[in-house]
């Protein structure tokens, strides 16, 4: 400690009796001159079991029925289970002394606690933040395992472990704050649920045959017309038949949820009237986030989670979840005292040498030490749970650098890696990497193990340089069109490890990518200091909303050759909720905390004259995608000839109508042809026959003036139809244009053709 007052502070943590009583009539004790009530009397506890952890309801050995609690603190001195009966935050609590300790497991079995029972901890040992001990009993802290958790998180002083207000704030961190924290913390909730999902029916979508569509469960349908108002913004909204009407007649095939696990919000979003709104700051890995409940927050949840499941799995989607085990809300050593930072701070989170500050690759204040076994086990625990008796299909794991890490550096065989690789269930589910964090050698794009796909920021660059025409010569695109092979051709991975997008939750949107050079976020509060300056966009002319017919045309153009370039590119393609139909965030690069009309999907848009076409390309696209194998192949192009005549399953040409050469790679172009043969699609069918479909010519011209471009004769084609003109406001089923091979046709400026050859 630095001072004598703060060494008097710290030892103010023993409470002592002044025989008064408080208003709700419990004995009164004075903490640091100030009264609080007393602690409510114990209630014994049976031994129970260390496993499995969190609350679990069962009938114990004399049939009594009853919940067992078992809670890893392996560095406390003393473990406290805190329930609450009463209607109030922090009114009727008990509590029940866990004696029992088994490898770092305090637990203890307790009759007569039912499913809907609300219940925290306090978790007492040393403090002694300089070697980074953290206990303080004062503060009640949810169960890591908690399944569902009731109440909303405030940040008032009293969730502080520490004096937030100490006058020297240098070590305000130091000084322990007694006041309790039960009254403003939410609880969590004994949950019982054998649900076997024999009624369910998995998609199981192949990767290379998935379209996944990235949304926000409260933002897709808070505007939704056709959802009931009493459901918007919830799980079941997203289940409700309007929802997901609109993801069949888009054709995609997964869904992508921004985080779902309970999570919650920054001081100094708080302080300014906001909120966070993508959720990237969890605090219950078990629990899905009440406020998204229709039904209850008392369990309800849970059930109302698994519907909304079922109800997407039987229109064929599959649920993936934006999962963040990086990091924690309880951020540094400034932060709240929510859960892990009150359970065992040293054994959940990384430290630095100078154990008071946090190792943080994050960039959010803390990251958590996979490397220990049992934060390990949380970690996988979760995911498990997730699988087996939530019914998700896949994870994508943000910022999953963080979680490769062994002591220091990114390891691909570190812990985490490793168990994912043979656990039994996780291994059969979808696994999609952010793969990189902010921690010196965190950009680990390609580098992840075979049994992972990954989200390609590559392709999002090159793809956005080209139609801005910022690229100095074509090679960059040329991968990125056909799978990505120099980075991901390696250790047996296939070109659906490259999640390819364009746009994501984090950036502009597709209409604001071609409408903002600038990001545009003081909504945020921020003073434009947040979000990346590195956008690659182009606002055609005109920053912002423009009533010019000719920009907004040119705008359309430009949306409609993002769309077409994604889903006709080899890898697994990614849409944003609402891109589809030209939402915008009016020029918002970083809406974390904006959730209102800039986060939420405005669905005006739909019926729009303007924008409808927009959203009947992008279903035309996913379903010309679905029914030709040789747009989503599953093994990497080799360039080769197969057959006498010299035909190649993957060719390049150049304007002219000749291949191009190693020269042509490195000039500079505007225009870039890409034949995909359906001859020499490798692989075969369910019934063992050769995979074989139409071959296609596709064509991207981003220069602003027409271009000429010969179609390559034989051995390519005879003919050529076009099936997609995205110099077309509106897209006929098929144009039906057929041109002979050897012509040179006409290619507006800023236009992608697909032509099949005949």
């Amino acid at each position: 400690m630095s001072s004598a007052a703060e060494q008097e502070a710290v030892a103010g943590d023993r409470p002592a009796g002044d025989g008064r009583a408080t208003a709700d009539g419990r004995p009164a004790v004075v903490v640091n001159g100030a009264r609080r009530a007393a602690p409510p009397p114990a209630v014994p506890a049976r031994p129970g079991t260390p496993v499995p952890l969190g609350a679990r309801f069962r009938t114990g050995p004399d049939q009594v029925a009853g919940t067992n609690f078992a809670l890893w603190a392996g560095g406390a001195e003393a473990v406290e289970l805190c329930l609450f009966d009463g209607p109030g935050p922090g009114a009727g609590e008990r509590r029940v002394r866990l004696t029992e300790l088994t490898h770092g497991i305090w637990h203890g079995f307790v009759p007569g606690v039912l499913p809907g029972q609300r219940y925290g901890y306090r978790v007492d040992g040393r403090w002694d933040p300089w070697t980074g001990a953290r206990w303080n009993p004062a503060k009640l802290l949810l169960d890591p395992y908690a399944r569902a958790v009731d109440g909303d998180f405030g940040l008032p002083p009293e969730v502080y472990g520490h004096v937030r207000d100490w006058p020297e704030q240098h070590v305000a961190d130091t000084v322990r704050d007694d006041r309790d924290s039960a009254p403003y913390v939410p609880k969590g909730v004994v949950v019982h649920d054998d649900d076997d999902w024999s009624d369910d029916r998995r998609p199981k979508t192949p990767w290379a045959d998935s379209v996944i569509y990235e949304l926000h469960v409260r933002g897709f349908t808070r505007l939704h017309p056709d959802v009931p108002p009493e459901l918007r913004g919830t799980y079941a909204g997203l289940a409700h038949p309007a929802a997901i009407a609109h993801l069949t007649r888009l054709g995609v095939t997964a869904v992508e949820l921004l985080p779902v696990h309970q999570f919650a919000h920054e001081s100094h979003l708080l302080e300014r009237g906001l909120r966070n709104y993508w959720g990237y700051n969890s605090v219950g890995y078990f629990a899905p986030h009440a406020a998204y409940a229709a039904s209850g927050t008392t369990g309800e949840q849970v059930g109302e989670f698994k519907r909304m499941v079922r109800a997407l799995h039987a229109a064929g989607i599959e649920v993936i979840l934006d999962v963040v085990y990086n990091h924690t809300a309880e951020a540094g050593e400034l932060g709240p005292t929510l859960s892990l930072k009150g359970i065992d701070n040293r054994g959940y989170y990384r430290l630095q040498p100078d154990a008071r500050r946090y190792a943080d690759y994050t960039g959010c204040g803390n990251t958590l030490h996979v490397v220990q076994p049992h934060v390990l086990r949380l970690i996988t625990d979760s995911l498990r749970y997730w699988v087996t008796e939530m019914g998700v299909d896949g994870f994508r794991f943000d910022l999953a650098a963080a979680l490769a890490r062994s002591m220091h550096d990114v390891d691909m065989l570190s812990p985490f890696l490793a168990v994912i690789a043979q656990d039994p269930v996780l291994r059969r589910v979808k696994l999609i990497a952010e793969p990189w964090d902010v921690g010196s050698g965190g950009y680990q794009v390609g580098a992840f193990p075979p049994l992972w796909t990954e989200w390609n920021d590559r392709y999002r660059g090159a793809v956005r340089d080209f139609w801005r025409h910022a690229l100095p010569d074509v090679r960059e695109m040329g991968y990125r069109l056909s799978g990505s092979s120099d980075l991901y051709a390696w250790g047996g991975r296939r070109p659906y490890a490259s999640v390819n997008f364009v746009t994501a939750h984090d950036g502009f949107t597709l209409r604001d990518l071609v409408s903002y050079e600038r990001k545009h976020n003081e909504a945020n509060g921020e003073g434009n200091r947040d979000g990346t300056d590195d956008n690659r966009s182009w606002n055609c002319g005109t920053e912002g909303e423009t009533d010019d017919p000719a920009v907004r045309a040119l705008r359309r153009r430009q949306l409609r050759n993002l769309l077409t370039t994604l889903l006709l590119s080899t890898g697994v393609p990614m849409l944003v909720a609402g891109d589809e139909m030209g939402r915008t965030q009016r020029g918002s690069n970083n809406a974390y905390c904006q959730d209102n009309e800039i986060g939420w999907v405005d669905w005006s848009l739909r019926d729009d004259p303007e924008w409808r076409p927009l959203f009947e390309l992008a279903s035309r696209l996913i379903a010309l995608r679905h029914r030709h194998p040789v747009l989503r192949r599953r093994a990497f192009f080799s360039g080769r000839a197969h057959s006498a005549d010299g035909l190649r399953d993957l060719a390049w040409f150049t304007a002219d109508g000749r291949e191009m050469t190693e020269r042509d790679w490195y000039a500079p172009a505007a225009t870039l042809g890409m034949y995909l043969s359906g001859r020499d699609i490798p692989g075969r069918d369910e019934r063992g026959d050769p995979i074989t479909d139409d071959s296609f010519l596709a064509v991207l011209h981003a220069g602003g003036e027409p271009a000429g471009f010969v179609l390559p004769g034989a051995p390519w084609a005879e003919r050529y139809e076009v099936v997609v003109d995205t110099g077309r406001e509106e897209q006929d089923e098929a144009p039906g244009v057929v041109h002979p091979a050897g012509a040179e046709i006409t290619v507006p400026g800023r236009t992608v053709l697909l032509l099949r050859a005949g």
